[in-house]
């Protein structure tokens, strides 16, 4: 880096990667965000080793990206991004990272510069449809500005034929610009990655509007022709341009004490087939059993933009991995979420998933504004406080993918990931369904039932069996209930509520093993296996309770008992937690 990183350093090549250094042009706008992405200390001269490293936000975390220093060339020139001196080289470089990164230079053609916003920041980004925008989006671009947000602009395209052609007022269709400025006459700064097309209205570089601006009023707008960045009305802007990507930091981008900041909460979660992939509304049968997520709102925000009382609130839901698997030829899967408003009677208690008696009988009051498959989708709600409840889903239902859901508010937030109700004991299911040996359906009621039997004869008595015959009418009641489509099988989303109903609350952990251990390929449970799983979940809460005689949750075993154990009860692999008051150690006992 030569004299400080400017927007000047970026010029793009052959390669159709405009989205990506838009967002690199928009890093030089703060020197700490761009330290943080490429870290300073690094030249061809003072310990050099042929090598650079940059580092990228991921998923939620942030990754070191170690890269030779060779570049590609044709006729002793860069291929891809150069710098119009030619004679600095760390937007090359860093675009080098990146596409390693992702698998390969051919991996970053095509993209919204949302993404690399950010890859480089870990912020939040939202979009806005200028022929669309709200009255206060101005105001809402210099605030954006103000807390150090990258913002991108870029105009759509109707065709292929379009892409990258140039209005008669030289601005480049289907191209990535970056917003640079937003000043109180209601100008905006816009950055061309290309440095060479400019536009030529009004407020254009050489345009008359210039001639009664002050000379220190044009130095503090850094007024300079003819350098890819040019100023344009606002009302131009909105009306040249097609949409406005903004991405808001986090709070531990930025060091200085004089810019607000967002609260921010994040959770990871999946959706996995037969248990948590429950699809959109449109699946009423699954959509409940989709992960859930509750957001707090207690204060208003101080100087609501829009005028208006209430909390804003900003939910960005992104899926993993998109632009590596896109190599594999696999698509990204139709995302959105919805926001419902926990109901009084559940306010403040924890773990309570919402069922369908609530999700089905009451409209959501916020969501996304479609499904669609890209890495994220995200809006901007204002909403009154109270306690809201986060769904995630995929379009479809028995989709499955990893996503991470992040939530900014302006005022301070609880947040909290929503499990099915958990119990401790649902920890010994978990051990002993993971482990235990498959059996054939035919053979899971005869081996269930030997449970009941009291005296080691392996039979049962009359009692006994009058015992078990109860709760075998009591299972096909609830199984039948369940039993929606009258197939003689229930869905994996159907066990769900049927566990439930026979007195079983379980989380989505133990619920996936289930599901795993008991349902056919097509994830669906029969009446036999239905039976044998109650059976053994029944069994396996009273030997935890024989062993918990407090009734605290936790049990401790010395390894007597657990070998006695074994051989009794379960008689395959068991693991057992055994608690000292030193140390917590792990048996795994044969």
């Amino acid at each position: 880096i030569v004299d400080g990183a400017k927007r000047t350093d970026i010029c793009q090549g052959d390669l159709g990667d405009c989205w990506l250094l838009a967002a690199i042009a928009s890093l030089t706008l703060d020197n700490e965000i761009l330290e943080r992405v490429v870290p300073p200390g690094q030249s061809f001269t003072e310990n050099y080793a042929g090598i650079f490293h940059f580092q990228f936000w991921q998923y939620g975390q942030w990754v070191d990206v170690v890269i030779d220093d060779r570049l590609p060339t044709r006729d002793g020139k860069l291929l891809f991004v150069h710098s119009a001196e030619g004679s600095e080289f760390w937007s090359a470089l860093m675009e080098k990272a990146y596409a390693k990164l992702n698998g390969s230079y051919e991996a970053l053609t095509g993209g919204s510069t949302t993404e690399g916003f950010e890859d480089f920041t870990g912020g939040i980004a939202e979009n806005y449809e200028l022929n669309k925008a709200p009255p206060y989006l101005f105001k809402l671009m210099q605030k954006a500005l103000m807390l150090g947000s990258l913002l991108g602009c870029s105009i759509d395209i109707t065709s292929s034929y379009e892409t990258e052609a140039v209005t008669s007022l030289k601005l480049v269709k289907g191209h990535a610009y970056s917003v640079t400025g937003a000043e109180e006459v209601q100008l905006v700064c816009i950055r061309n990655p290309w440095g060479q097309v400019e536009w030529t209205g009004p407020w254009s570089d050489n345009s008359k509007e210039w001639n009664s601006v002050k000379p220190e009023e044009k130095a503090k707008l850094d007024y300079s022709a003819e350098d890819g960045e040019f100023w344009m009305a606002y009302s131009d802007f909105i009306q040249q341009f097609s949409r406005l990507e903004i991405c808001n930091l986090t709070p531990d981008t930025l060091s200085s004490e004089d810019v607000s900041r967002w609260n921010y909460n994040q959770f990871e979660g999946d959706w996995k087939v037969g248990a948590t992939a429950g699809g959109c509304r449109n699946n009423s049968a699954t959509f409940c059993s989709n992960p859930q997520f509750v957001i707090k709102l207690e204060e208003e925000d101080d100087d609501p933009l829009d005028g208006e009382d209430g909390c804003t609130i900003l939910v960005g839901l992104m899926q993993k991995d998109g632009r590596k698997d896109k190599r594999f030829g696999r698509d990204l899967n139709t995302i959105g979420f919805a926001i419902y408003k926990v109901p009084d009677e559940f306010r403040g208690r924890n773990n309570v998933h919402l069922g369908p008696n609530v999700l089905l009988h009451q409209p959501s009051i916020a969501g996304s504004n479609t499904f669609i498959n890209l890495r994220e989708v995200s809006e901007r709600f204002k909403l009154p406080p109270g306690e809201y409840v986060i769904i995630p889903s995929t379009f479809e239902p028995h989709r499955r993918g990893s996503f991470i859901l992040r939530v900014f508010t302006e005022k301070e937030a609880a947040a909290r990931f929503v499990p099915s109700v958990f119990k401790v004991q649902e920890t010994a299911v978990w051990i002993n369904l993971v482990l235990t040996e498959c059996f054939n359906c035919e053979l899971i009621f005869s081996t269930e039932s030997v449970h009941f039997q009291r005296d080691g004869s392996g039979k049962l008595g009359l009692m006994e069996f009058h015992i078990l015959w109860i709760k075998i009418q009591k299972y096909l009641e609830v199984f039948k209930k369940h039993d929606t489509d009258n197939s003689g099988t229930m869905s994996s989303h159907e066990m769900r509520d049927a566990v439930k109903k026979a007195g079983f609350q379980l989380n989505n952990d133990v619920l996936q093993v289930i599901i795993s251990r008991y349902a056919n390929q097509q994830y669906a449970i029969d009446f036999d296996c239905f039976v044998g799983c109650l059976i053994r979940l029944e069994m396996l809460f009273k030997i935890f309770k024989t062993f918990d005689k407090k009734n605290s949750g936790k049990i401790e075993l010395d390894i007597l008992q657990v070998m006695h154990k074994c051989e009794r009860e379960l008689r395959f692999f068991c693991i057992f937690l055994i608690e000292f008051s030193f140390i917590n150690v792990l048996f795994c006992v044969l």
